[in-house]
């Protein structure tokens, strides 16, 4: 037996034995458990520590985004799932004699990716035992420490409330092997990170839950408020320097208002390329055709450091005017960094057809939004593009995984249906760390008439 599988093992078994102990908890245990969690990890020390950490080992971010993600995430997780039914029946629907049962899944696997290291294990400790199961991670070796530290605070805060804290488990030395192993021997994966990690996780045999590439892409038509959608797109790209893969990769501009828009993203901080700088930034950001590490999650001036080129003090982030779509577009795919695309399009149709080209091309499933005071348009859009989610007048990655002024579910792992290669296109929340057993008890019989059933066709 090889040592990672042997190691992963010994995870698996101590979660399993904390487990089945939270499998006897009670609805009003379960709920004080997830919430002495949050609350340990929005208190304002934890919370700094953390987001300190994760910045000294990952270079990617910044420490304002990571501890107002801590601050804002783990707090709405909480919010959805408070007064939710986890435990026992969690429905009755007496008309058709049908009652539901929650059970647990068991051992849940966790991948957390170095982007966001710091609330993503929270919220998925809190999905889990919400759920009574326990939850093995698998940091990114880059952020390993973070993990372990974050791991640490909600082991103390299960031991201090009297339960087991092997319910959150983590491999402290994490590699490739350790994370195949993991995905292999948990009951359920969550998987949330790149490309190839997702791959793995639905490749090991295990049922996973994963998530697709990001590329948002975002529509300002000719009805927007400029000045207002200027702003959100600026506070959405450059929080936490674009780490979220939900942040604004690129904007699809009806030409009537783009030198307006264009005019007020200047105002806000951006930085518009010439055709040299643009040049210049392409081969700087992507090495043998693959985004360079040393630009992603990086504040704007050492971008263009990089490259060569030079911007103001006062510009955070920066803009390139593209026409294609496509391999031979690098600036169309998914950055993560404060560079953002910049598309002009004749009217709306030409709009919602190029927010597909993009998606189509990389990103598809994941997420796009509209700014616009048609709902039309909004329903339109809704209707024709192939995309989980979409934000009408919201910054971006403040809203794809749930914000205070919306209704979308908070997580960090956002499913991206069939379309991004995903089993779900649902925002990830502890609603999937649970079975659900179906009672059915008879009811009268009602037999539907042909009519009923049928219409004109049974005349």
């Amino acid at each position: 037996m090889s040592d990672a599988k042997s190691m992963v093992r010994a995870l698996i078994a101590r979660a399993k034995a904390a487990q089945e102990i939270a499998e006897g908890y009670s609805q009003k245990q379960v709920d004080a458990l997830v919430t002495a969690i949050a609350w340990d990890m929005v208190n304002v020390d934890n919370a700094k520590a953390v987001a300190t950490l994760a910045i000294e080992e990952s270079h990617l971010g910044n420490y304002e985004g990571k501890y107002g993600k801590l601050m804002k995430k783990v707090r709405g997780a909480l919010r959805d799932m408070k007064d939710c039914k986890s435990v026992g029946v969690i429905e009755r629907v007496p008309e058709k004699g049908l009652i539901k049962f929650a059970k647990p899944v068991g051992v849940i696997g966790a991948l957390v990716p170095c982007t966001n290291p710091e609330a993503t294990p929270v919220i998925k400790a809190m999905n889990a035992i919400k759920g009574r199961n326990a939850i093995v991670f698998a940091p990114h070796p880059r952020t390993k420490k973070t993990n372990k530290l974050i791991v640490d605070m909600m082991r103390a805060t299960l031991k201090k409330h009297g339960a087991p804290e092997d319910l959150i488990v983590t491999i402290e030395e994490p590699s490739l092997d350790s994370s195949n192993e993991l995905m292999k021997q948990c009951d359920l994966v969550v998987a949330t990170g790149g490309a190839g990690m997702v791959k793995s996780a639905y490749s090991s045999g295990t049922p996973a839950y994963g998530v697709g590439a990001g590329n948002a892409v975002i529509i300002v038509d000719e009805t927007a408020d400029i000045k207002d959608a200027a702003h959100k797109i600026k506070l959405s790209k450059t929080f936490d320097f674009a780490t979220s893969c939900s942040a604004e990769n690129a904007l699809v501009i009806v030409e009537s208002v783009y030198d307006d828009l264009v005019a007020h993203l200047q105002a806000e901080g951006g930085h518009l390329a010439t055709s040299e700088e643009k040049t210049k930034l392409q081969s700087a950001m992507w090495e043998d055709g693959h985004l360079s590490r040393h630009i992603v999650a990086q504040p704007a001036g050492k971008i263009a450091d990089l490259a060569g080129i030079n911007i103001g003090e006062k510009e955070v982030f920066i803009m390139v005017e593209e026409d294609g779509v496509g391999p031979d577009y690098p600036f169309s795919g998914e950055k993560m960094s404060v560079v953002v695309t910049l598309y002009k399009v004749k009217d709306f149709d030409a709009a919602v057809a190029k927010v597909n080209d993009i998606t189509g091309y990389q990103g598809a499933g994941h997420s796009c939004g509209i700014h616009t005071t048609d709902q039309d348009r909004v329903e339109t859009l809704g209707n024709k593009v192939k995309v989980s989610r979409i934000m009408v007048r919201q910054p971006q990655c403040y809203a794809n995984s749930g914000n205070w002024d919306n209704g979308m579910p908070f997580t960090l792992t956002l499913g991206c249906g069939t379309w991004g290669g995903n089993v779900s296109s649902e925002n990830i929340t502890w609603k999937q760390f649970i079975n659900v057993t179906w009672v059915s008890e008879p009811i009268k019989e009602v037999i539907p008439s042909d009519e009923e059933l049928f219409g004109d066709l049974a005349k």
